[in-house]
């Protein structure tokens, strides 16, 4: 996926780079060089993947009451479908960033 990255990738012969689940404050993609105990900030990546997950299955359950009910105003589908693109957004870098773990992993 090309969505700003730096321009590497995983079978160069470099250090593998972790993509973090949050934003630089510009709205970039930030990347960690892990260390092999996985520090403070890996642990506090892994525990903040998990919340993002758990939000997005929280969200998906609130979402379908709502698209399941043919009379929900517009307002609360809009409501619905704005939610489930940000928890989308969120499973995919994570779905991405355990990729890029899984390959170098893989490919060591």
């Amino acid at each position: 996926m090309e969505h700003g990255h730096p321009r590497w990738h995983p079978t160069d012969d470099t250090t593998t780079l972790r993509l973090l689940p949050w934003p630089s404050p510009e709205g970039k993609p930030c990347y960690l060089v892990p260390d092999e105990e996985g520090g403070y900030l890996s642990r506090l990546a892994d525990q903040m993947e998990e919340e993002l997950l758990t939000t997005g299955t929280d969200v998906l359950g609130l979402a379908r009451e709502v698209l399941d009910d043919p009379a929900s105003p517009y307002t609360e589908v809009r409501y619905a479908g704005i939610r489930l693109a940000e928890c989308l957004t969120d499973a995919l870098r994570v779905a991405e960033s355990r990729g890029l773990r899984l390959y170098a992993r893989d490919n060591q």
